[in-house]
């Protein structure tokens, strides 16, 4: 708060100079239903409690008004807000006509209203068709529009209807980055655009802490527990009005077999709603047993409903949008919201034609818990919103300006109008230290925290959450949007889970461990896990010299052995995620034993502890010290002294990192005639002094075909914490939905 103090003084004084020293920002709020009061009313509050800045009035219309759907105006009343105008607007109906009529009764009874107002801007938020009314009222007199959730891609008419607001609209105000891509491809001013997240996200982001059982039980029930009921909420699709009242029948049908609690809302205001009612009523819906039929929830009650439910499930923006926050399962039906960006936890059922996939869907989703998710938002939007409104200059031309086309590049503005870099939290666990990064787009280790690993799971969890978050909030500070918390972690992860279901030795007490959860119910953020050697792979993918590379592995040379395949540019995981165990490839059938208790393989010839093992047997028979080292009493022996030797001429020690090179090289051979990649990355301490081995089995020994192969040693510094990032930033930034 002090931070956004201290940076917005200056710009609100030259403002408020150009603006007159005494004239306040008459902003008009208009809303309409009780979903376009959840995302305003964070809004209304931000004004309201600036009254040296700002003058509010409220104006209601629209479905606020209407008893059916439950009179919401009176929770606007609840919130203390003085409402200067009431207007009925909606033309009762079943049709489409009834829709063009209430937008046209809006046109007519506006006017008269902004007249009297007279306001310096107005928010409209949203797509619905009465926002279309107030948009194109305020627009043809001349008043400034700041529309809300512009941008964005659903799929039905609201889509066009969302356009066409913001082509009115003279300020925009996006929740996703995607969107204010859009926002700029409509050759929408940048300069006019604010990437601020959906307001709502504000109170979601604090709510799932309060006392909910209260809630769940006044609404379903005295008997009902958390994550054992549903939550049902389907609209009638305007452009297949027919085919949306089937597909709501089918979802009653499936939600009564399921024979779970349901707490079914009733749909907005759009044509075919009545008839969605209808179903309601013919299937006995308000007097079963299992269900609960509800016009309205209060905002506040409905978050703690979703956060806490076994599973949504219909056409609402609200599941693919609100509930993504506290990674509730959702089942988005039918075409309403493609799309929409949506979390992991949104399971989309395309063509609802039947009972069966409706039902099938709830078996798999209920009851399950996902990773929290702020594709929309992350509880900073009214500051940034609020700043947005005090830097409107109201001495600048009204007249819109479009930018066509060529785009400007991706730049985007938050709350100091400065380009916020994406990033990660990356995590490495190490055999000997945890370490946590915030890492840019670019691969930049922005800020870099070190610690010891601890040796007992809660301490090493304990630890890992706190340096995390002490990372995110460090990340504010050096300007920095956490896209996500990636984990590189030793052992067999189950990467889909998060979860790390075998670990080596040299990590104890890490064995069934759900790395995913607690991480993100704690930082309210999604969490991506994998073994370190497919974390070094991801790495090069990225930001080394496996960019661009269809076909290539990575080894890791460390304290074990590991690696990662990369075949047609994806990472092979296998079907029980032990794909690329490289370093448990046998070279020798009788060779020395390895930690995995087998024997021959190449961790236990060429890793750190390998070498160190040696380099003791060369000590204890004082053969590892030659000329020109020197080793104190109390030192330990590590496979550092054993090479230090052979770069001194040690013939023993020349001979052991030979063998070491050419089990190395052996198991490459085998990977070589095995996947083919065009490509051989090093990593790791040991890489350089084994490179030279290395290509030396490979020209003695491989097939002609493979002999050409390029076997570099990897050029990045840090590939555990670099592939741990681009676990988040890859997945974050291209996937399509």
């Amino acid at each position: 708060e002090v931070y956004f103090k201290n940076l917005s003084k200056q710009k609100q004084k030259e403002v408020m100079e150009k603006n007159g020293n005494n004239h306040k920002l008459r902003v008009c709020v208009a809303t309409c239903n009780r979903a376009d009061y959840s995302k305003l009313a964070p809004i209304m509050f931000g004004i309201k409690a600036e009254p040296q800045f700002f003058e509010l009035d409220v104006v209601v219309l629209g479905s606020h008004l209407i008893d059916d759907y439950g009179n919401t105006y009176r929770m606007i009343e609840q919130d203390d807000f003085d409402i200067h105008t009431r207007l009925h607007t909606i033309v009762r109906g079943e049709d489409e006509a009834a829709m063009v009529e209430s937008v046209g009764l809006a046109l007519v009874k506006l006017p008269d209203v902004l007249n009297r107002l007279k306001p310096d801007i107005m928010i409209v938020h949203g797509d619905r068709f009465d926002a279309l009314a107030l948009a194109t009222s305020a627009a043809l007199m001349n008043i400034r529009i700041l529309h809300i959730e512009g941008g964005e891609v659903s799929g039905t008419i609201d889509d066009s209807i969302r356009h066409a607001i913001t082509k009115l609209a003279h300020y925009h105000v996006c929740c996703t980055r995607s969107a204010e891509q859009h926002l700029i491809a409509m050759c929408e001013d940048h300069d006019r655009i604010l990437l601020a997240g959906c307001p709502s996200y504000d109170k979601l982001l604090s709510a799932k802490n309060k006392d909910y059982m209260s809630i769940i039980r006044m609404w379903l029930g005295e008997d009902v527990k958390t994550r054992d009921y549903i939550v049902a909420l389907q609209h009638p699709v305007t452009t297949d009005i027919k085919h949306s009242i089937k597909m709501f029948e089918l979802t009653l049908d499936a939600l009564i077999s399921f024979n779970k609690r349901t707490l079914v809302l009733f749909p907005n205001v759009d044509a075919g709603d009545k008839e969605m009612v209808r179903v309601m009523r013919k299937k006995g819906i308000e007097h079963h047993p299992n269900f609960r039929a509800v016009k309205h929830v209060p905002f506040d009650q409905f978050i703690q409903l979703v956060a806490h439910a076994g599973c949504m499930i219909g056409n609402s923006s609200c599941g693919v949008r609100e509930v993504g926050a506290f990674g509730t399962p959702v089942i988005n039906l039918g075409t309403r919201q493609t799309g929409r960006e949506t979390g992991e936890n949104v399971l989309h059922v395309r063509d609802a034609d039947t009972q069966d996939k409706i039902l099938h869907a709830l078996q798999l989703q209920f009851g399950k818990q996902y990773p929290c998710s702020k594709i929309y938002g992350d509880g900073n939007a009214v500051p940034r919103i609020l700043k947005f409104l005090k830097s409107i200059d109201l001495k600048e031309p009204l007249q819109k300006k479009f930018c066509f086309p060529p785009v400007k590049d991706n730049i985007s503005q938050d709350i100091d109008h400065i380009l916020e870099t994406q990033s990660a939290l990356a995590v490495d666990l190490g055999g000997t230290n945890l370490r946590v990064a915030i890492v840019s787009m670019k691969g930049e280790i922005v800020k870099k925290y070190t610690q010891l690993n601890p040796k007992t799971y809660e301490d090493r969890l304990a630890l890992i959450l706190k340096m995390c978050v002490e990372a995110a909030s460090e990340a504010v500070n050096v300007n920095c949007r956490i896209l996500g918390v990636g984990i590189s972690t030793g052992g067999r992860v189950n990467p889909r889970e998060g979860i790390v279901l075998h670990s080596t030795k040299l990590i104890q007490e890490w064995s069934s461990v759900d790395l995913r959860t607690p991480i993100s119910d704690a930082l309210h953020l999604p969490v991506w896990v994998d073994n370190d050697g497919n974390c070094a792979a991801l790495a090069e993918r990225k930001f080394g010299h496996g960019k661009g590379i269809e076909n290539f592995v990575t080894l890791i040379t460390g304290t074990g052995i590991g690696g990662g395949i990369v075949h047609q540019h994806e990472l092979i995981h296998g079907s029980s995620f032990c794909a690329a165990e490289l370093g448990h490839i046998v070279v020798s059938l009788d060779g020395p034993e390895c930690l995995c208790g087998s024997q021959g393989c190449i961790e236990a010839y060429a890793s750190g502890i390998a070498l160190q093992r040696e380099a003791k047997k060369l000590h204890d028979d004082d053969l590892l010290l030659v000329e020109g080292m020197s080793m104190k009493e109390e030192e330990i022996v590590s496979a550092a002294h054993l090479i230090q030797a052979a770069k001194l001429g040690n013939t023993k020690a020349e001979s052991i990192l030979r063998t070491a090179g050419t089990a190395l090289g052996l198991g490459i051979l085998n990977i070589l005639h095995t996947v083919n990649p065009s490509l051989v990355i090093l990593s790791g301490v040991l890489a350089n002094h084994y490179l030279n081995d290395v290509k030396d089995v490979i020209n003695r020994q491989a097939l002609s075909s493979v002999k050409t192969v390029d076997v570099v040693v990897s050029n990045l510094a840090d590939p555990a914490l670099l592939g741990a990032a681009s676990l988040v930033l890859d997945y974050t930034t291209r996937r399509i939905y």
